[in-house]
């Protein structure tokens, strides 16, 4: 007789891992620090599960993920929201660590998530260099909001922060540019996103380090990966407005911003955009449709791993 597919689900929490093998299986708890997943390691080595679901929590999924990844084990990670519509949709409204466990179990093996790669050593460095960019930019824009309406001391201790975070802006600057000159697939990628006009070297690192896919996947795809396909709301005779939602949030935002530029400085978006416009399309209708044209021309720009050449875009 064949051996069931097994299918483990694992809640993340600062000091714990609730593991599940589903309804009716094994579950059972380790700790979340290195011997815990060292000893998990080893179990589902033995077990050979189909999948092992872990949901993003803010960066306490990476230490296992790392870890099962290292061993050839299959681990997903998954957005939260969908899980929890799932378990909603399934009936199961109560919520406990064990619970969410046996949930992620079901989870994959009803929905069969994709298993992508991880990031090495490297790429995790290069993206949270990426991420605590945008978060001192972030806090930069905060606290310049905030030093008009301050009082004269307040005001001091903001503009003293407003420099310190300025002087690490610098810093993650200076270190992004040498990990992505130290890596040659890196360095060729950010030469080629870099040729289009409207892509800068911000744009370029965050879409080198948040979206290794761009290349590798087909239109349709990295449009849905990015959160910028459109999605239709119809019922019956009813046709609603499409919309785009989810997707990595922190690569639209910074596709948007490169797509405001290019509508000024690259003549293909330009024109497209001016085009949609014309055609009487809500402006910002039109610029969500020029950020999935961007998208797509990088993407193929990449897959053929060609410069920009406008002529032929």
């Amino acid at each position: 007789m064949a051996q069931a597919e097994v299918y483990v689900g694992i809640d993340v929490s600062k000091d714990w891992l609730d593991v599940s093998t589903g309804a009716g299986g094994a579950e059972w708890q380790v700790g979340n620090d290195a011997a815990g997943i060292r000893a998990l390691g080893e179990r589902l080595a033995v077990v050979a599960p189909e999948r092992i679901v872990v949901e993003a929590t803010g960066g306490l999924e990476r230490a296992v993920v790392r870890g099962l990844a290292k061993t050839g084990l299959p681990v997903v990670v998954v957005n939260p929201r969908q899980v929890r519509d799932f378990a909603r949709a399934t009936g199961r409204l109560a919520k406990t660590d064990v619970i969410d466990a046996r949930v992620l179990a079901w989870f994959g093996k009803a929905l069969q998530p994709a298993v992508r790669l991880r990031p090495d050593a490297q790429a995790e460095a290069l993206r949270a260099v990426v991420t605590r960019r945008r978060q001192v930019v972030e806090m930069l824009t905060m606290e310049r909001n905030r030093v008009g309406q301050a009082t004269a001391l307040v005001r001091r201790q903001v503009k003293g922060h407003i420099a310190g975070l300025q002087r690490q802006l610098v810093a993650l600057d200076r270190a992004l540019a040498q990990l992505l000159q130290a890596n040659p697939v890196w360095r060729a990628r950010d030469t080629l996103l870099r040729s289009v006009p409207g892509i800068g070297p911000v744009t370029a690192s965050m879409l080198v380090a948040a979206l290794p896919e761009l290349g590798r996947l087909n239109r349709k795809q990295i449009a849905a990966l990015v959160g910028v396909a459109p999605h239709n709301r119809d019922s019956g005779s009813f046709r609603g407005k499409r919309s785009v939602w989810g997707g990595r949030a922190a690569v639209r935002t910074c596709l948007y911003m490169a797509t405001l530029v290019a509508t000024r400085r690259n003549s293909v978006i330009q024109h497209f955009y001016a085009r949609l416009c014309a055609a009487g399309k809500p402006k910002k209708v039109a610029l969500i449709a020029c950020m999935r044209k961007l998208l797509t021309i990088l993407n193929r720009m990449l897959y053929t791993n060609s410069p920009w050449q406008p002529a032929t875009t």
